[in-house]
């Protein structure tokens, strides 16, 4: 093991302080600079700081020539209120680590100070912090900042914690292994009238009365196949709050999930077609827009096949759990361009759930995802 006793006290009381102070996707600024604080500490050799934003790497380098293996955890909270009597709870107002990202990054902090007693022998490893995953934004933009092409990964590893599978467990498997989604937004006008006359205006009212069960319709969910599609009517909204006036503005917001990027794409033509025929209908204009857009995250089988050989040499049991799973992660984004794995580790099966207002990352999970982590850099870069 290499974490001492110390280091795990360590870890846990900096995870804890992410904890109490967090910061939604777009605003990590204060995050990252606790992680790059946490970096310089450990002596990366190199930190870059601005990716796709708050994003930030620290780099430390063998002493020859070698791959670039990056393991990527995510700096962002949710705007959930959390519900806890924990001494490390939320300090502000509307926003929480609900999802356990705090527990990721002090996965990663592990790293950086096993990587700063030993370096690798060859090649560079690579600690990213990623902003803004919970938008499906982060990855993208970290992406295409032109700083990413410094410290391009020939393969990309992260772990996500799961409740509801037993503590220490891990879930890993080659193929999809979350969904595409995205969210939907069908914005309908017409023309207002007074309510007495409603003949006179031009009404979304039978049109998003249409458009909601016809998109749920699209896909009720089903085993997680290539033909998985799942709709889900989020929001509705008609006219303003008034008992005079006939409404002119209708929305229905919608959220797509499918398997894969390709299944998306046929979902999104159905989708589009029925919010342009239900508009035809009666007789109003359209805009359609998405966001929270994330792409299915495949995992290669050679990076697959780095992430067993670690479990199995850290004694880490493993299976392929419940995966694929539905929830969206937008990971996907960074396997791109380089084979990329991600695996599950068991928060607890009575564990509270992601999202969950009472939820909190588990901190004895930080040394064993760690552990993990180093042996497969440890293969990889010596």
């Amino acid at each position: 093991m290499f974490l001492t006793n110390q280091d795990v006290v360590t870890l846990t009381e900096w995870r804890r302080e992410l904890h109490r102070n967090p910061e939604i996707s777009g605003e990590e600024a204060e995050t990252a600079r606790a992680v790059r604080a946490f970096l310089a500490s450990a002596g990366a050799d190199r930190i870059v700081t601005g990716l796709g934003g708050h994003g930030i790497a620290g780099i430390f380098e063998g002493g020859e020539p070698g791959p670039t293996v990056m393991v990527r955890a995510e700096l962002d909270a949710l705007p959930i209120e959390e519900i806890s009597e924990a001494p490390h709870r939320s300090r502000v107002l509307g926003k929480a680590h609900l999802c356990g990202h705090d527990g990721h990054m002090a996965i990663l902090a592990a790293l950086a100070l096993g990587l700063s007693r030993r370096r690798p022998q060859r090649g560079r490893a690579v600690l990213l912090f990623q902003p803004a995953e919970e938008t499906g934004a982060g990855a993208a933009a970290v992406v295409a900042d032109p700083k990413f092409r410094e410290i391009a990964p020939d393969v990309v590893f992260a772990l996500h914690n799961l409740p509801g599978m037993r503590f220490g467990k891990a879930a890993l498997i080659e193929g999809p292994v979350s969904c595409a989604s995205r969210g939907m937004r069908i914005v309908l006008t017409g023309k207002t009238a007074h309510a007495s006359m409603p003949e006179t205006g031009l009404s979304p009212v039978d049109a998003v009365a249409r458009l909601m069960p016809a998109l749920t319709a699209l896909g009720s969910g089903g085993p997680m196949d290539e033909s998985f599609a799942m709709v889900t009517v989020t929001h509705a909204r008609i006219g303003e709050p008034a008992f005079g006036i006939a409404p002119a503005h209708g929305e229905v917001w919608a959220t797509l999930r499918t398997l894969t990027d390709a299944g998306m794409d046929a979902l999104v033509a159905k989708a589009e077609r029925l919010a342009e025929d239900a508009a035809r209908a009666g007789g109003l204009s359209v805009a359609v827009s998405y966001s929270d857009i994330f792409r299915h995250c495949e995992n290669a089988p050679e990076a697959v096949a780095h992430l067993r050989r670690a479990l199995d040499a850290e004694g880490v049991p493993h299976d392929r759990g419940n995966l694929p799973m539905r929830p969206s992660e937008d990971f996907g984004h960074l396997g791109a361009n380089a084979p990329a794995a991600m695996f599950f580790l068991g928060s607890g099966e009575n564990h509270a759930a992601l999202h969950n207002p009472d939820y909190d990352f588990p901190d004895d999970l930080i040394p064993i995802g760690a552990r993990v982590f180093m042996r497969a850099l440890r293969d990889l870069l010596g």
